[in-house]
């Protein structure tokens, strides 16, 4: 408001100046004095042209119509004018500003041609015509240019915040799954180890009747799940540490390591036997990982909730690996205090390699896992 005041001081003061050098038309009993009256209506509006850009053009129109009416038109008034139409025109609504050109292009040709026709002549017509239309239609379609410029510029804007917006709600669903994922890896490869710790340690516990050499034995065994756990830990952390996955190859688990996880159960107390089908070959990254995870996990909930027997199966096939887990149910035995998480989490892992899961009882009081993992076009 403060520069728009500003600007209609200089616009009336370098109108004044041109004033006292006549610029303007001579018409008799019309004092000089008061071309300065529509002057002042018309740098009035400037004053005002981004507050009530409506206003700004009220007051232009009724100081060219002053101003032609009694004193004939004035250079001053109207080039003020231009401005009170550009004004109405890039700050107003956007409906007026279109309502504002048909209107000054209609009032363009009809004063040109009204012209012509009382001067008898073309080239009149020409003349007057291009003259009022630079007055008239020229600063609006200026304005009108220039706004929609700046509503481009508007939308870009609000397009880029858009963007914005949805690379961070991506940013966050990345770090949601990949804490999900770091959340599955930490549970399928601690759960094991400490599942067989509790139980060895529980049995030490509970019997009496233990001599010096199982007592030895049993805790043998709890250290070494104890250590191979704080090992799997440290691989995972370091590997979360490193920028690359350089290592990944030669640190991940694999489907052919399911021997070791057999092995450790057996450490356990749980009577465990593997069978391997078909011609065992290399596996995709991420469905190698997934099987081992499942056998793992699978093994995990047997020494939990089973009757210290389990059975192992893997098949490879042309295209797919499956995994099958079986053991049996004893509704007697203590359970283990588990995260709730181990099918959920071993069903999310064959889903994201996209293959088929399902664990449930099987037979008399038994309880089957069985994961078929696709190894063609695996992720």
């Amino acid at each position: 408001m403060r520069r728009d005041i500003l600007a209609a001081v200089a616009a009336f003061a370098v109108g004044a100046v041109m004033l006292v050098g006549r610029a303007y038309f001579d018409r008799d009993g019309v004092p000089p004095w008061f071309l300065a009256v529509p002057l002042a209506l018309a740098c009035t509006g400037v004053a005002v042209r981004r507050s009530a850009p409506l206003v700004c053009l009220a007051l232009g129109v009724a100081a060219v119509t002053i101003d032609g009416a009694y004193s004939g038109p004035s250079l001053p008034t109207t080039l003020v004018f231009t401005d009170n139409l550009y004004s109405a025109a890039l700050y107003g609504p956007a409906r007026a500003s279109r309502w504002l050109l048909g209107v000054t292009t209609t009032a363009a040709v009809i004063i040109g041609a009204v012209i012509g026709m009382l001067e008898r002549s073309w080239l009149a017509l020409a003349i007057y015509g291009v003259q009022v239309s630079l007055v008239l239609v020229v600063p609006v379609t200026t304005a009108m240019v220039l706004r929609q410029q700046r509503d481009q510029a508007a939308a870009e804007r609000a397009r880029a915040e858009q963007v914005a917006h949805l690379a961070e709600l991506d940013r966050g669903a990345a770090i949601v799954a990949e804490r999900t994922r770091m959340a599955r890896e930490l549970h399928d490869m601690i759960a094991n180890h400490f599942s067989a710790i509790a139980i060895q340690s529980t049995a030490v516990l509970s019997r009496k009747d233990l001599d010096a050499g199982a007592v030895q034995q049993i805790m043998a065994s709890i250290r070494e799940n104890s250590v191979q756990g704080m090992a799997e830990m440290r691989t995972m952390i370091g590997l979360l540490r490193q920028e690359g996955e350089d290592n990944d190859a030669t640190t991940r688990p694999r489907l052919a390591d399911a021997a070791d996880l057999v092995k450790r159960a057996r450490q356990a107390g749980m009577e465990t036997v593997m069978t391997v089908e078909g011609t065992p070959y290399d596996l995709p990254v991420s469905v190698d990982l997934a099987g081992y995870r499942i056998v793992q996990e699978a093994l995990t909930n047997a020494m939990k909730h089973g009757d210290d027997r389990a059975e192992v199966m893997i098949t490879y096939a042309p295209g797919l690996v499956s995994v099958v887990v079986d053991n049996p149910l004893n509704e007697t035995r203590t359970q283990l205090p588990g995260a709730g998480a181990g099918l959920v989490g071993m069903r999310e892992r064959a889903a994201l390699v996209g293959g088929a899961f399902e664990a449930g009882p099987y037979e008399e009081k038994g309880w089957r896992v069985r994961a078929t993992l696709p190894t063609e076009h695996a992720l």
